[in-house]
């Protein structure tokens, strides 16, 4: 019988009712006695992480997850997360980074309804991530949700009440589970060893363009930050493009050795920042990075794994554009600008 580590950190499927609303309070114990046909599949261990509400979860938590699958991955054959859905796509992404190319199934899962409800989706999804976890077809970080097998680097929550409540963003969905039975799609690529790493820089910010926003924005961020995620619209750009005050101070923060990358707001089919002038010289002469097909959760995440490498702008171009986990299929060389340092 399968060996699978349950790690709790809390979230919806965790939630009790109380005077101020849901609030997380059971563990993983709790949810073996709501589910005891789980015992039949597998055996279950449970280690408690943290009981949070998933809004409340930072990259701290992160590293202690990546910690706990690395100290117990030789004793186990898979391993499940039970998290809240708010941000399950964040801590998929970072697990995708601080555990590479594991051989073993890693699986989120959570839930829209608490487990102690009677119409609930929390049973049907630990069903299903164990049945996963105990399949072990699929390697690495993944996504199970409303019998969805999703790639870690490429879920999303799209929908805030719906049980169906995460995409596959850019990227098909890796399998399905039926019937208790699991189907794959695509297998990821795994190597005989996971990679682990220990480390993330948390100093990496995000600015979501909306029309009329004041480059006071943009700077503030710049100087808390040592990386700068723009948001923008459609393919991508900046408000007035090479000649205004957005293009002079992300050229300024460049040459103090920020990193600036541009994604997009619109989810799906990812950015091009060569087809319009707002966007053109953003790569070509400061070295922006652009996030192509990659999910804003994923850039977010690979950044902060990047700078806890290395501060090396053209070291974390390279990380940045290395393909980890499937999380990027537009990957051309891209050096950073010929002159990022030049006049301002």
């Amino acid at each position: 019988m399968k060996q699978i580590l349950m790690l709790g950190t809390g979230g919806t499927i965790a939630s009790e009712m109380t005077e101020a609303g849901l609030a997380p309070g059971l563990g993983g114990e709790d949810f073996l006695r709501y589910v005891p046909s789980l015992r039949t599949l597998c055996q279950v261990d449970c280690l408690q992480i943290c009981n949070i509400d998933s809004t409340n979860m930072t990259p701290a938590h992160w590293l202690s997850l990546a910690a706990a699958i690395q100290n117990n991955y030789s004793s186990y054959d898979g391993f499940v997360i039970c998290h809240g859905t708010d941000t399950m796509a964040y801590t998929a992404a970072a697990l995708s980074y601080l555990v590479q190319n594991s051989p073993k199934p890693i699986v989120l899962t959570g839930s829209q309804k608490p487990i102690h409800m009677d119409i609930t989706d929390s049973k049907i999804n630990l069903l299903d991530s164990f049945t996963v976890a105990c399949d072990g077809r699929i390697p690495g970080v993944s996504v199970v949700f409303a019998g969805a097998v999703i790639l870690g680097t490429r879920a999303r929550k799209t929908y805030s009440k719906s049980f169906g409540a995460f995409s596959s963003i850019n990227y098909p969905t890796l399998g399905v589970v039926q019937d208790g039975l699991l189907v794959p799609y695509l297998i990821p690529p795994c190597a005989p060893n996971p990679k682990f790493y220990t480390a993330l820089n948390d100093r990496v910010s995000l600015l979501k363009l909306i029309p009329g926003v004041s480059p006071d924005h943009l700077s503030f961020f710049l100087d808390s930050s040592d990386a700068l995620i723009i948001e923008s619209y459609g393919v991508g750009g900046i408000p007035a493009g090479d000649q205004g005050e957005f293009y002079r101070r992300i050229r300024q923060a460049i040459a103090r050795g920020k990193l600036v990358a541009m994604t997009t707001q619109v989810q799906n089919e990812g950015s091009d920042l060569s087809v319009y002038n707002v966007g053109h010289r953003l790569k070509s002469d400061l070295g922006v990075l652009e996030a192509y097909d990659m999910t804003t959760e994923a850039v977010v995440a690979k950044l902060m794994w990047a700078l806890s490498l290395t501060q090396d702008p053209a070291e974390v171009s390279r990380l940045f554009y290395t393909p980890i986990a499937n999380d990027i299929l537009c990957c051309p060389a891209e050096p950073r600008g010929d002159d990022p340092h030049g006049p301002l």
